[in-house]
């Protein structure tokens, strides 16, 4: 199924020399052909081991914030000919061993996007997620599954596999350059009626994984709940939401594909 596939893994990286070579020496070679690590502005030894590995290493002059650093991942994995792009941090909070099924169920045609789920199964709480967290993380999906009439287990994971179709026709662009960029991206894929699909993931919590602290997890809280709200406004036809109607008229893909140039 995956033969004919060109997969590749992209590492948005901030600060992860203690993890990145654990995290891809678990990346299953033998499916991926292309591993690709941008850089957002670490002081640490990240760049020189990403190198020292061979990664396909892209560097920010300056930092540009979690959704910046996934836009660059993306914008360069389609320039390389990716058909499947999975999404993994280098923080090793998520298994790499999880890309070549995640991969398959885009492969497969059923699913354009997939996302690694902490919340079926046990991996969330088992893996040492704080509390204050999964109760976070419960509620706003549950707000948002209400809003946006669908039924995901989690909208929050970082980890992530999209079909080259979906990421050449999303307007990723007009999505926050903060952490709220990888709830935005899932409303537009929504909205444009792309297929979501869910695998039950394993986690790990540690001091080298990277984390949002309180005040920064209520900021993200709020604009999801202020996506989803303005989403569900935009289809009630109260509201023109920017983020996934600025002008009906343009095809999306072409938005899209004009940032790339």
């Amino acid at each position: 199924m995956l033969e004919n596939q060109k997969i590749a893994v992209v590492l948005p990286a901030y600060n992860v020399a203690r993890t990145l070579k654990q995290t891809y020496d678990e990346i299953p070679k033998q499916i991926v052909d292309d591993v690709i690590l941008t850089d957002d502005g670490s002081a640490d030894e990240t760049i020189s081991l990403a190198k020292s590995l061979g990664i396909h290493t892209l560097v920010h002059d300056a930092n540009r914030g979690y959704g910046g650093n996934q836009k660059t991942c993306y914008r360069a994995a389609l320039q390389r000919g990716a058909d499947i792009v999975v999404m993994l941090h280098p923080d090793y909070q998520y298994s790499p061993r999880l890309v070549p099924a995640m991969a398959s169920m885009v492969a497969s045609g059923e699913y354009d996007v997939v996302l690694g789920s902490r919340m079926l199964g046990r991996g969330a709480r088992a893996g040492g997620m704080p509390l204050y967290k999964y109760i976070s993380n419960r509620a706003l999906t549950l707000a948002e599954n209400i809003l946006l009439r669908r039924k995901l287990s989690e909208y929050h994971t970082g980890y992530r596999a999209w079909s080259r179709r979906v990421l050449q026709t999303l307007p990723m662009d007009r999505c926050s350059d903060d952490f709220v960029f990888d709830n935005q991206v899932l409303v537009q894929a929504v909205h444009w009626g792309f297929r979501l699909g869910e695998i039950s993931c394993p986690t790990h919590y540690f001091p080298e994984a990277s984390s949002m602290g309180p005040l920064r997890s209520a900021v993200y809280g709020l604009g999801v709940l202020e996506t989803a709200a303005r989403y569900r406004l935009h289809h009630l036809g109260l509201l023109n939401c920017s983020l996934i109607a600025p002008d009906e008229s343009t095809p999306c893909a072409q938005v899209y594909e004009s940032s790339l140039s």
